[in-house]
């Protein structure tokens, strides 16, 4: 009897039959039995053993001067003790946005390359402005993962179409889809730190705790980071892990633990000039700025600290407070990361890098904002309204963020902010800590580097060629270069001679230590956009205009930013707001494009980009419900969060409706209990001009209350989530306690758009 198969038998030469084995290069002998046979296995594929493990930290809107290393005066000691034990980088540059130099980042391709002009909110129907990764840019998960380390990510993605981020997927963009084993974070531009609306792997959970109980996000961010990584060394110890770890900090909403406000209590007393002058004179005695350099002239738009009134005074510094509080926080948090991996003996072969995603936000406007959607809007906070809210800030009921002064004080000595082209929105530190892999460390490194730099060389430092395709898909090329003779040799070169930048229309080209850029005037003709010339190399602030003296200079600049941006897929600009794009642009298939929606009971949270678009048209809300018990009460449906949005709800026997946008809360009540045995509770918006109309309440068609109801939201009303039977995560009315779940059974809540 000879050996058996496992499929079916062909015919060979002379009518034999010949086996067909399921591995073809199988080089052992297969006998009749074990006895007779000879087993063999295929040597291990993509050995990463003894390579270094790998964490990469991205802070968010940290500005140049964001950390103690960088002359703040914010407590960062962990990081200053990774900069002193590494090399910290004063010409690293980024993407003035978030998701585009995320994409940059992991993939080491220009971000309109791979299809991330803008942010992951919005495809407005471009090849460069998809809003997701190509798969022809195969990010350092795929790359790593597929090179034998274990991958795992915290925090912020904002790298899949937010359209595509609900329970009903599709998850191919997700994290777990982007070469990563393990996930722990939130999917969007932003989240409530204290509420925060958190995914695991491939599913939503809840947070494991409430602010009662101490909660807060960036802690847990480390837990699970611990946690996974624990894991990992305890059941491979030979295998290297890839840490990607993107916290929310320091993107609003600006929110810490009370006792981390507490500490910062008066540190901003004296104003932005003051800290301004004091960073400065402390990045020099750092060697993090040449000595020639100047401190940038305040930004139009911000005024010198003594020329405010002393409520302004009061307001800005307990804004900047919860700012440096929440930086703070995660430097403590980061440590402890740091701290079990030296306990655990794998510190010292750890490649960590540090870096922000951008400068510091303008998006608080002149005098910051307790209401983190304005800016979407179009528009800012006042003082009034923000004083209002003074005694919140920071904490688990407001949403926050700087006011311009404070955004240029973080991006000190530069100019400008997140989203221009200036340095101060894309020029933010860099810190690379390896104690095994680095010599002469604590010092500065002042070549150009870019972040699509970042991936070249982590894969350099851990000798990984990257494959020509992954999962089947050519790849194209790396657009950045490795830095690692930067990281060895001051005096080397920079890793490329040019680098273009765009974003919502404002562009820069950077060659030889040149700079060209010009800031575009929303709603202005591109072509009108004057360009400034810069010389990089003698002016480190950018304040030093020779436009004039060298018109050749920059008309070569600005011809070969064109070259560049034909060749990277940067056209077309586009200078739209967020809100504007994201209720404009609706891909096919995606859960936005249609005009009924229905959520059943139970049912998982939606993400606040893929709710209905209720703005400035007709709608109506029915909950339909098992016949209402005179005792039921609880919330039916809510979208939003602490800052805004609506919520239908039943509370002692009343139908509520309340809308809450940039601060003005219109509240809808029936005047008497809705009858026991109702079956469909409705609220109904009938427009009556822009961004207005009637509301009415309805039970079972019956009118139960109507009123006005006008300054309606335009494109954008909160970044929270639809929550169904319940008002989950931060809430968007103070008139009930707790999510107040409905008591009554559910059966689904409808949108009807008209």
């Amino acid at each position: 009897m000879g050996p058996s198969t496992e499929s079916s038998r062909t015919s060979g030469a002379g009518g034999r039959e010949t086996p067909s084995y399921p591995e073809p290069d199988f080089e052992g002998v297969i006998g009749a039995d074990f006895r007779e046979s000879v087993p063999w296995w295929p040597p291990m594929a993509n050995d990463a053993r003894g390579k270094p493990d790998v964490v990469l930290v991205v802070l968010d809107d940290v500005g140049f001067a964001g950390l103690g290393c960088y002359g703040a005066e914010v407590d960062t000691p962990v990081m200053d003790a990774l900069a002193e034990r590494g090399l910290r980088f004063n010409d690293f540059n980024v993407t003035p946005l978030c998701s585009p130099t995320r994409a940059c980042v992991l993939t080491g391709r220009n971000h309109h390359s791979v299809g991330m002009a803008y942010l992951s909110n919005v495809d407005s129907g471009f090849p460069g402005h998809r809003g997701r990764v190509t798969r022809s840019a195969g990010n350092l998960g795929e790359v790593l993962q597929g090179a034998g380390y274990a991958t795992m990510a915290i925090g912020k993605w904002h790298l899949a179409p937010l359209e595509e981020t609900t329970a009903a997927g599709p998850y191919d963009e997700w994290p777990l889809g982007r070469g990563f084993g393990r996930y722990y974070g939130f999917l969007d531009a932003l989240t409530d730190h204290f509420y925060p609306d958190v995914v695991e792997d491939n599913h939503r959970v809840d947070p494991p705790g409430s602010p009662e109980d101490g909660y807060h996000l960036t802690e847990d961010l480390i837990d699970h980071a611990i946690s996974y990584v624990s894991d990992q060394v305890s059941v491979k110890p030979e295998q290297p892990f890839f840490l990607y770890a993107a916290f929310g900090t320091a993107h609003c909403p600006h929110q810490a633990p009370q006792e981390y406000l507490d500490k910062y209590r008066g540190r901003y007393d004296e104003g932005w000039d003051v800290i301004r002058e004091r960073r400065f004179a402390r990045q020099k005695e750092l060697g993090i700025v040449p000595e020639d350099a100047v401190l940038a002239p305040l930004n139009p738009g911000v005024e010198a600290w003594a020329e405010l009134t002393s409520d302004q005074q009061k307001l800005f510094a307990r804004f900047q407070e919860a700012y440096a509080a929440m930086l703070d926080h995660t430097d403590a948090q980061l440590g402890r990361l740091v701290d079990f991996l030296e306990s655990i003996g794998r510190l010292d072969n750890t490649i960590i890098v540090v870096l922000s995603d951008n400068g510091a936000s303008q998006e608080g406007g002149p005098d910051g904002g307790a209401d983190i959607v304005t800016y979407e809007e179009d528009r800012f906070c006042t003082v009034d309204f923000n004083m209002e809210r003074f005694d919140t800030i920071g904490g688990p009921h407001s949403q926050t963020n700087i006011p311009w002064g404070w955004a240029q004080a973080a991006n000190t000595p530069l100019r400008w902010y997140k989203q221009n082209t200036y340095a101060g929105g894309v020029r933010t530190p860099m810190i690379v800590s390896w104690p095994d892999g680095l010599a002469n460390t604590g010092g500065v490194r002042t070549r150009f580097v870019h972040a699509i730099d970042i991936a070249p060389t982590i894969l350099d430092l851990v000798d990984v060629v990257p494959e020509a395709s992954y999962g089947g898909v050519d790849q194209m090329p790396y657009h950045g270069a490795s830095i690692r003779d930067v990281l060895d040799d001051p005096g080397a070169p920079a890793p490329r001679d040019r680098q273009y930048f765009e974003m919502i229309g404002h562009r820069a080209m950077w060659q030889d230590g040149w700079k060209a850029l010009t800031r575009h005037r929303r709603n202005e003709p591109f072509e009108d956009d004057p360009w400034e010339l810069y010389h990089i190399d003698s002016d480190f602030s950018e304040c030093d205009d020779v436009a004039a003296e060298h018109p050749d200079k920059l008309a070569d600049l600005v011809g070969r930013w064109s070259e560049e941006a034909s060749r990277y897929s940067v056209f077309p600009l586009d200078d739209r707001y967020l809100a504007v794009r994201a209720s404009t642009f609706q891909t096919p298939g995606t859960p936005r494009a249609r005009d009924t929606f229905s959520y059943l009971g139970g049912s998982s949270r939606v993400p606040g980009a893929a709710t209905p678009l209720v703005f400035n048209r007709d709608f109506r809300i029915t909950a339909r419900i098992a016949p209402l018990g005179a005792a039921d009460e609880g919330v039916l449906v809510a979208v939003g969060d602490v800052s805004g949005g609506y919520v239908l709800y039943l509370d002692g026997g009343r139908l509520v409706f309340e809308y809450c946008y940039l601060g003005e809360r219109q509240t809808l009540a029936s005047s008497d209990p809705v009858m026991p045995g109702a079956t469909e509770l409705s609220f109904r918006f009938e427009r009556t001009g822009d961004y207005r109309g009637f509301g009415r309440l309805e039970a079972d068609g019956r009118i139960l209350g109507e009123m006005e109801m006008a300054s309606m939201a335009r494109g954008m009303i909160s970044w929270g989530s639809l929550s169904v039977g319940a008002d989950t995560l931060s809430p968007v009315s103070s008139s009930y306690e707790g999510e107040f779940p409905y008591t009554g059974s559910l059966e689904r809540v409808d949108f009807d758009l008209g």
